[in-house]
């Protein structure tokens, strides 16, 4: 690896832990609005997700440099992360702001926002959720054990 394509590669990472503490610290700021949400029970579920996703997002910038992936399939990785936690905990945000239920039935339950409310949530949980995926397989693809490799 090239010490421009290492100094890169070092940068995503950091990036990646940056977007994980702050999502961290969002989550945590998202306890003090628990009483004022509509549903206060789908608030403790954003503030609980924020900090969860704010944690993976800070790991997977702490094992960013033991994938190997080409440029591109690492940008996406590092793109879909980050934009699927930020999408997830925005979601439970909204749902507990709202007082939506259709994506999220359990901690709705009693609930019911507008009809362009329940869809704006349950798209972002759609999008968020796809993204994802996608990302944890590229990490998962860059975690694989190289060829001839004993490890």
């Amino acid at each position: 690896m090239s010490g421009n394509a290492s100094a890169e590669l070092a940068g995503v990472a950091r990036r990646m832990c940056w977007f994980g503490v702050l999502l961290i610290l969002l989550g945590l700021a998202t306890g003090a609005f628990i009483p004022m949400f509509d549903n206060a029970r789908q608030g403790l579920s954003a503030h609980t997700a924020g900090v969860q996703n704010g944690i993976v997002l800070t790991v997977l910038g702490l094992l960013w440099r033991h994938l190997h992936l080409a440029s591109r399939l690492e940008r996406l990785a590092a793109v879909a992360s980050v934009f699927s936690l930020y999408a997830i905990w925005i979601a439970l945000v909204l749902a507990a702001a709202f007082g939506t239920s259709r994506s999220t039935p359990i901690a709705g339950t009693g609930y019911q926002g507008e009809a362009w409310q329940e869809a704006l949530v349950s798209t972002l949980f759609g999008v968020g959720s796809g993204a994802l995926i996608v990302a944890i397989l590229c990490v998962l693809w860059g975690l694989r054990p190289a060829r001839g490799a004993s490890e």
